[in-house]
Parts: C-alpha cells; sequence; structure tokens
C-alpha cells in the first residue's frame, strides 16, 4: 500500500473502509473478494474512469496486499489516485478473466473461498461463465453487497463532500429558474444548468439534469429535445450535482404564467410531505415507514396526480447511468431495515399527472443525524417559481390610405 495524502479523503478513511470490509469478510468466512463495481472500487481505493465498460476488478485478501486487475490503459488510473501498490494489468488483445485467474494463482489464492459481486453489472456473465470453468480448486461465492453494506452510512468526511456536490446541485439549479420561460428551448435551460454547476466547481454528474416542459413533463426519465417552452406551460427540472462521484439532488418547478388551482394543490402537498419527513426522519425508523410517511400524503390529493414511484432512495457516489444508490436501498413498501446515522436519502415526493398531463416536483436530499435529519438543499426555496408571462399587446390597425391619384403626365 501507498500512503498519500492527495487523494479525496485521508488515507485513515480508506484503512478503515478496509478494516470494515475484511471484518465482513471474516464473518462470512470468505478468504478473499473481487470487488468490479465502479462505485465499490470509488469507495475503497479513490479509484475512477470513465472506462469503466471494460472488466476492472480489485481482489482483496483477507491478509495479504490487495491487487488490481485492469486494462492497461487504466492502470495510470491506480497509480494517479489510489493507494494500490500491485496491479496486473492486460492488453486490448489479452484475456482479462484469464488475467484474473493467473493473478489468482500468483497470489496463493486458487484454492480459496472467493466471494465475487455477482449481480455486478460490470462482471457480465459470460465472464462469471468463463471463470467458474477455469476457477476449479476453489469456491466461489456471492458477496454482492458486501461493500454496500459500509457505503450505507456516509462518514463526517464523506457528508464534507456532498456538500461541495449540493453547492453544485444548487447553483445548477437556481441557472435553469433563471432561464426557463417561454421562448427558450429546453436545450437552453440545460446548459445554463450545467455551465453554473461545473462553474460552482461540480464535475460530470452520472446523469445530465432532466429538463422536460409542458406535455413532455409527463414522460419518465426524459431529458432536453430541443423543444421551446410556450406561454402558460411548466418546466420540470431535475438535478443532480456531482462532486468526486458524490451526488446530490432536488427538483424545482417553474411555471411560465399563471398557476392554476391545482398546481398550487400540487404544490403544497409536496411541501407538506417534505415537511413532515423532516420533522419525522430519524435513526429508528424503517424504510417502509418513510414510505409509507411520503406516499400517504401524496395520494390524498384531489387534482388526479399520483406517486408512481418509490418515494426516495440512497444517494452517494455514482457512475453513469443513474445517480442514485437505490440497490442500497430504495424507501418502498415492505422493508423493514432500520434507518441509522449517516444515511443520505433523495427525498422524491413528486406528483406525476396533475389534470391528467403535467407532473411536477420539489424534492430534497436529507442526511441522518444522531437524533433527526438535516437538508443539504434548505436555503432553496420549495414554492414553484411564477414568471408571470406579459399579455400580448393588441396593435390598433390604421385606416387604410386612399390611392394616391394617378399624375397626368401631359397635362404637366
Amino acid at each position: 500500500m501507498r500512503e498519500r495524502d492527495d487523494m479525496t479523503f485521508p488515507f485513515a478513511e480508506y484503512m478503515r473502509r478496509l478494516s470494515d470490509l475484511r471484518q465482513r469478510m471474516a464473518e462470512r468466512l470468505m478468504d478473499a473478494v473481487i470487488i468490479t463495481d465502479p462505485e465499490n472500487l470509488m469507495y475503497l481505493t479513490d479509484y475512477q474512469t470513465t472506462g469503466y465498460s471494460f472488466f476492472q476488478a480489485l481482489v482483496v485478501p483477507l491478509e495479504g496486499e490487495p491487487f488490481m486487475i485492469t486494462r492497461m490503459m487504466e492502470e495510470s488510473n491506480v497509480i494517479a489516485r489510489t493507494w494500490v501498490d500491485l496491479t496486473r494489468p492486460y492488453p486490448d488483445t489479452g484475456d482479462a478473466v484469464q488475467m484474473l485467474v493467473e493473478s489468482l494463482r500468483e497470489f496463493g489464492l486458487s484454492d480459496k473461498v472467493l466471494g465475487y459481486e455477482r449481480n455486478s453489472y460490470f462482471f457480465p456473465a459470460y465472464h462469471q461463465d468463463y471463470i467458474h470453468t477455469t476457477f476449479t480448486d476453489g469456491r466461489l461465492m456471492d458477496c454482492f453487497g458486501i461493500v454496500e453494506e459500509g457505503r450505507a452510512c456516509k462518514s463526517d468526511v464523506e457528508l464534507d463532500i456532498m456538500r461541495r456536490s449540493a453547492k453544485a446541485a444548487k447553483a445548477g439549479m437556481l441557472a435553469g429558474i433563471e432561464a426557463a420561460q417561454p421562448g427558450v428551448t429546453e436545450n437552453e435551460i440545460a446548459g445554463e444548468i450545467s455551465l453554473a454547476m461545473f462553474k460552482a466547481g461540480g464535475e460530470a454528474p452520472a446523469v445530465m439534469p432532466y429538463v422536460t416542459s409542458g406535455p413532455r413533463s409527463m414522460i419518465g426519465h426524459a431529458t432536453w429535445e430541443g423543444r421551446t417552452v410556450q406561454p402558460g406551460e411548466h418546466v420540470f427540472l431535475e438535478v443532480g450535482g456531482c462532486y468526486r462521484r458524490y451526488h446530490t439532488a432536488l427538483m424545482r418547478t417553474v411555471i411560465c404564467g399563471e398557476m392554476n388551482n391545482a398546481m398550487y394543490k400540487a404544490q403544497q402537498t409536496m411541501k407538506f410531505a417534505l415537511k413532515r419527513v423532516r420533522e419525522e426522519l430519524r435513526p429508528g425508523l424503517t424504510v417502509s415507514d418513510v414510505d409509507n410517511l411520503v406516499r400517504t400524503i401524496i395520494t390524498d390529493n384531489d387534482v388526479d396526480g399520483k406517486l408512481i414511484t418509490r418515494s426516495g432512495y440512497s444517494i452517494g457516489i455514482a457512475f453513469p447511468p443513474s445517480w442514485d444508490e437505490g440497490y442500497i436501498i430504495s424507501l418502498k413498501q415492505g422493508d423493514s431495515r432500520v434507518l441509522q446515522k449517516g444515511m443520505t436519502f433523495h427525498i422524491i415526493p413528486w406528483i406525476w399527472g396533475v389534470e391528467g398531463d403535467k407532473t411536477c416536483g420539489i424534492s430534497d436530499t436529507f442526511y441522518i443525524t444522531e437524533n433527526g435529519c438535516g437538508s443539504f438543499f434548505d436555503d432553496v426555496e420549495q414554492d414553484f417559481v411564477v414568471k408571470k408571462v406579459p399579455p400580448v399587446k393588441s396593435v390598433k390597425k390604421s385606416e387604410p390610405k386612399a390611392p394616391a391619384k394617378p399624375v397626368d403626365k401631359e397635362a404637366s
């Protein structure tokens, strides 16, 4: 291991995470684990790259030095970013899984009990089939979730990094609200959001902002498509800020005209849901408790809207294609897991289908404290921003002038 002071977190933080992981490994009688999930690699080592579609793995033995298998081009990221000292890169013409198997043999792990992340997006079935046919002297076990158990509760230094991502998200949202008006395209609004986020110190988020206007707000996970905002329409904005791969997110709504009664009721319902979450979210509640709280409030509306998704999800480290940690915890029915200090959630009491043709949202990212919770976006106004469109002035038509008399050229 290389002790260094230029990583996202102090070296001691990574050693704590590694020690906690090894404790969980010992409890599950594993001699080593093969970690392939990009977020988990980042969490354990500070390693990141946009080239994670190529096979990469961190092998953590119960005792001894961890080592990484990466594409040869990505080895520079291990050297430049992480504490990992041992690498076994493979060339583009090489075989990644064969390199993994040979390295396990090299480090005396070929006849041991190894855990691997069976549900990782980036350890596909054909790679798993390959390792099962070549790793014959030892035993393979599914250890999916063994790193995520540590990621669920953020440390104080992680929360500090998330505050920096929230700064970028706030800057982007305020710029998007400012830009949203009739005659402007969704692309232009998205451009202003992105510029503001990056100028505020934000980095490339796992998902670019969601910007939809008018009827397009009914399309799930739609982004900008060049549509021009029309007078009287609303604009739905969802922005996720990112710093060192840690994310925070929020939703807001802009109305370009008069706010009707249905949209006002939707606004008040969502604000009330967030208020109740802020009052009740604390250690000891279950996942289902929180979902019931939000879902009951949103369901009790008379504007024909629905909450058609989970009511929130864990948020933190993320790479594309998503900024959430919903695979760690999603706020939905039937989950009896108990909330703990340090958990962070994007709470989304949004309403789909107001009056049948409009979706609007107000959301917040919360962190759980010892006896309550805090918000990353306390200083961002929740009310819909109403931009009254000036009426089109009628132009008074002037009386047509009488045609000029023809000139008698002979008389002149």
